[in-house]
């Protein structure tokens, strides 16, 4: 045995001082960015039943837990919105007296640091749930770029900071760009939801958004959760036409995407931590068969590694906080 060479990587994991010293990656408050769900009426605090710890808030309450975000120095969040009243086109996403562009107006009012990313979609609104114009039961991709663009110039109008466009309809960015840039609002960036796969993790959502679609799926326009190669060919897409970030969803089966995203694109990479993967993690913890802070913070710290730099998650207060104690 005395003759044996090898090396000796136990060296540096020795003791925290020492794994800490040479730990690559890194989380921080400033990483993440805090789902809040907005919703008609007063004195609304409703708990979504598949994801515990979330509300859908009315805007007399959301203050609140605005108030907690900042506190905790989370510098972003992103509204979605739960509106009363639905149609075929989804007109209260983009009506000036909209529930999202109510709640951008005050949150903007009352914590002008803090950045707020809008939620740039139609499902919440229309009332057979899918992400465009319905024609002979099929998602018409041009005539749904023109509502969409005008969704984004009221919330841009209302004082959103990023413009977050979820759809994927093909030539979504270049028609927000263009309806932003024509409206005066070229320095408003666009947060697009470049690479959205067609997966079973959003249900979660769907329960809390009200957004589920009426009949069928939407397989005709978010991506095959098999390819990766198309996942490139709809970011260069979005770059072309004017994105500023690239979001990857889901996250966390999709870890191999955010890197070649981040390799190929150069560019600011949001990894949206879904419902479907807080849901799960949360239901675990409940019945004690995980730690949920460890859990939490390594899901994270994997996408972060993977080459996200900004992490959309339900978890976030929760981070934070989980973060300050170890520090």
């Amino acid at each position: 045995m005395k003759d044996l060479q090898f090396r000796r990587h136990r060296r540096l994991r020795q003791s925290a001082s020492v794994r800490s010293m040479v730990k690559e990656t890194h989380l921080h408050k400033e990483d993440f960015i805090y789902p809040i769900f907005v919703t008609e009426g007063t004195n609304e605090k409703n708990e979504v039943a598949s994801m515990p710890n979330v509300f859908q808030w009315s805007l007399d309450l959301v203050d609140k837990e605005v108030e907690e975000v900042v506190a905790l120095g989370i510098p972003a969040i992103i509204v979605f919105g739960v509106p009363n009243s639905k149609d075929d086109v989804g007109s209260s996403a983009f009506h000036d007296q909209g529930i999202v562009q109510k709640a951008i107006r005050q949150i903007k009012g009352n914590h002008p640091d803090l950045t707020v990313i809008a939620d740039t979609c139609l499902c919440q609104f229309t009332d057979h749930g899918h992400c465009g114009i319905i024609e002979e039961g099929k998602v018409l991709n041009d005539r749904t770029l023109d509502l969409l663009a005008k969704t984004a110039v009221s919330q841009a109008e209302a004082g959103a900071d990023i413009i977050a466009p979820s759809n994927m309809m093909d030539g979504f960015v270049a028609a927000i760009r263009y309806g932003l840039d024509n409206a005066g609002f070229s320095d408003i960036p666009i947060m697009s939801y470049a690479v959205k796969y067609s997966s079973a993790f959003y249900g979660p959502f769907r329960d809390a958004a009200h957004s589920s679609p009426k009949f069928g799926d939407r397989k005709t326009y978010q991506m095959d959760p098999a390819n990766r190669l198309e996942a490139l060919r709809e970011a260069e897409s979005d770059m072309e036409e004017g994105a500023d970030f690239l979001i990857v969803k889901p996250a966390l089966s999709y870890l191999d995407v955010i890197r070649e995203v981040k390799d190929f694109s150069g560019f600011p990479v949001v990894a949206y931590n879904v419902s479907g993967e807080y849901s799960m993690v949360k239901a675990a913890s409940q019945n004690g068969w995980i730690n949920e802070k460890e859990i939490v913070l390594e899901k994270l710290t994997s996408m972060k590694r993977a080459g996200a730099d900004l992490i959309l998650t339900y978890h976030a207060k929760d981070a934070v906080r989980w973060l300050q104690e170890d520090n």
